[in-house]
């Protein structure tokens, strides 16, 4: 039925939004982290979307799902700052602070999050109208 297809199709999508606004308030925390387990400042990270695709008799059809195949880190130059007094500074006083840009995280957090409400829209959308043709067929 095409109302529970249009909620799995926004399902797939609030799981994506969700780790997008988890990945970024994790940008977010990290903003200020020059020194990692890895070595060197924190390295922003982005989730990866792909179509989710079904298999059928013929090939594969696009049923207009998204799911995520992976974190990538962002291979961005560090930002450096002089700060000759940090303990994380290198021989000329400059720190390597990771390549995370608030305004930039901040833009992606309105996105994903309205993203996130305009399906959560589609979903309480289709269990409403689920349980109107319920009450129609009790009565």
């Amino acid at each position: 039925m095409k109302i529970f297809e249009s909620m799995e199709v926004a399902g797939s999508s609030l799981t994506a939004h969700r780790l997008w606004m988890d990945t970024i308030s994790s940008n977010l925390a990290n903003i200020n982290t020059t020194r990692t387990l890895d070595g060197g400042p924190y390295k922003r990270r982005v989730p990866v979307f792909a179509e989710m695709l079904d298999k059928t008799i013929g090939g594969y059809e696009d049923i207009g799902g998204v799911r995520v195949i992976g974190i990538a880190e962002d291979q961005g130059a560090p930002r450096m700052t002089y700060q000759p007094d940090h303990p994380d500074a290198d021989e000329n006083g400059y720190v390597a602070y990771p390549n995370v840009n608030l305004v930039r995280e901040m833009t992606d957090m309105l996105v994903a999050s309205r993203a996130y409400e305009a399906n959560l829209s589609v979903v309480t959308t289709g269990r409403d109208l689920w349980n109107s043709a319920l009450e129609v067929m009790r009565g």
